[in-house]
């Protein structure tokens, strides 16, 4: 999960530069927002905003069908500064909804962020987490989707959520504590994965939304893509989400910040771009490039969707620029933002009785400093085999003795 419009362009991590600044793309984002290439999704409307009249919405649920029908932007840089009105479980903090949240808020944040400055594996998987609770859903199905199953059942156990086990158990430790101030599993997973979207470097801050409700049958099987899967398969899968190729390439954008641990057991921990643990858009242009670092592996699956005819162009709009995948000046309805609000609301059917909570999010991060760059560029070439965790915790070394080549 990473981009940027500078980073895209790498053929040699040694010329990787140590400051990696937010791009205001200006007047090449002016061109993507006027190109005829530019489609928009069917705006269709999920859960009870479905039935419900506009003179039934509340603002809340006014908003989210704004949001899911592409004219209102999903992303907010409203917060709230101030320090919570009182501890957890006090009157003053129950007289604020948000209160509770903002203390997970807290904890979130300290275990999302990493000493080296980019988001942590904690941060990576949580996001990951989410997907894969909201993910299990399609229009076919009577259940499913983000209502906190996948750990509230053995669904955690399926072979496609290998790797969230340290996530899954932070998780429900969590829920285990702040479950009795309402806090469901659903909801925890969703804030979970924004909060972790906005701590990694560059990443956008979604709108974010409390009240769903908690299901303890565990979703159908069979929903969630695979690394093998064909490019038609994926579109084909995600369209039943009401979610289109445009919006799935928004979202498989995410792998800008991850490292891989099933995949390949072999090559574990290997990212799947340039700049792990960094919200840019080096994921899309490495993707499509011959000349990436040793150390990239590229998932099947992204190199075929960055080929099909229904997503190749989209794809490229991303290459070409951080503010059109991400940012609050444009209001496009298949960016990161818009598309991942629209999968966090995938099974949930009181939308229209939502509460928001985007407040007590931590505020975004627009630029980076890489203080161990010269390193990491050494270790994505292969030079060394296991400094997985300097992604998380900068190495802050120099003159380091090669530790040998990595096959």
């Amino acid at each position: 999960m990473k981009f940027s419009s500078l980073l895209s362009q790498y053929t040699l991590l040694s010329l990787l530069p140590s400051t990696l600044a937010y791009p205001g793309m200006g007047e090449q984002l002016s061109q993507l927002q006027k190109s005829p290439n530019k489609k928009r999704n069917s705006g269709e409307l999920l859960g009870d905003l479905k039935t419900l009249s506009s003179s039934q919405l509340t603002t809340i649920g006014s908003d989210i069908k704004a949001i899911l029908q592409g004219s209102k932007s999903a992303e907010s840089s409203t917060i709230d500064q101030s320090i919570p009105a009182g501890n957890v479980g006090t009157a003053a903090c129950k007289a604020d909804l948000c209160c509770v949240w903002k203390w997970i808020a807290y904890e979130m944040t300290a275990k999302f962020n990493g000493t080296s400055g980019r988001c942590t594996k904690f941060a990576r998987a949580a996001v990951r987490l989410g997907f894969h609770d909201a993910g299990v859903w399609s229009t076919s199905s009577s259940y499913g989707g983000a209502d906190g199953s996948i750990l509230l059942t053995d669904e955690i156990n399926r072979a496609e959520n290998a790797g969230l086990e340290l996530i899954a158990e932070q998780t429900k430790a969590w829920y285990n504590k702040y479950k009795a101030y309402g806090v469901t599993m659903a909801d925890l997973i969703q804030f979970g994965a924004n909060v972790a979207t906005v701590v990694c470097p560059l990443g956008p801050r979604l709108r974010t939304f409390v009240g769903r409700k908690d299901n303890a049958r565990a979703g159908p099987t069979g929903l969630l893509p695979a690394e093998t899967d064909s490019a038609d398969k994926l579109i084909s899968l995600f369209k039943a989400k009401t979610i289109d190729a445009h919006d799935l390439v928004a979202l498989v954008g995410a792998h800008t910040t991850s490292q891989q641990h099933k995949v390949d057991t072999s090559r574990d921990g290997d990212p799947q771009d340039s700049t792990p643990g960094l919200w840019d858009v080096a994921f899309y242009g490495e993707t499509l490039s011959s000349s990436t670092p040793v150390r990239v592996l590229k998932f099947r699956s992204d190199v075929a969707l960055s080929k099909h005819s229904e997503a190749k162009s989209e794809w490229q709009a991303f290459v070409s620029g951080q503010g059109h995948w991400n940012s609050v000046s444009d209001p496009s309805p298949f960016d990161y933002a818009k598309a991942y609000t629209r999968l966090s609301l995938l099974g949930v059917n009181n939308i229209n009785d939502l509460k928001e909570c985007t407040k007590v999010l931590p505020p975004e991060r627009k630029s980076f400093v890489s203080q161990d760059q010269v390193i990491l560029n050494r270790w994505l070439n292969g030079e060394f085999d296991q400094l997985n965790d300097m992604v998380d915790n900068a190495v802050m070394l120099t003159g380091v003795t090669t530790g040998g080549k990595k096959n």
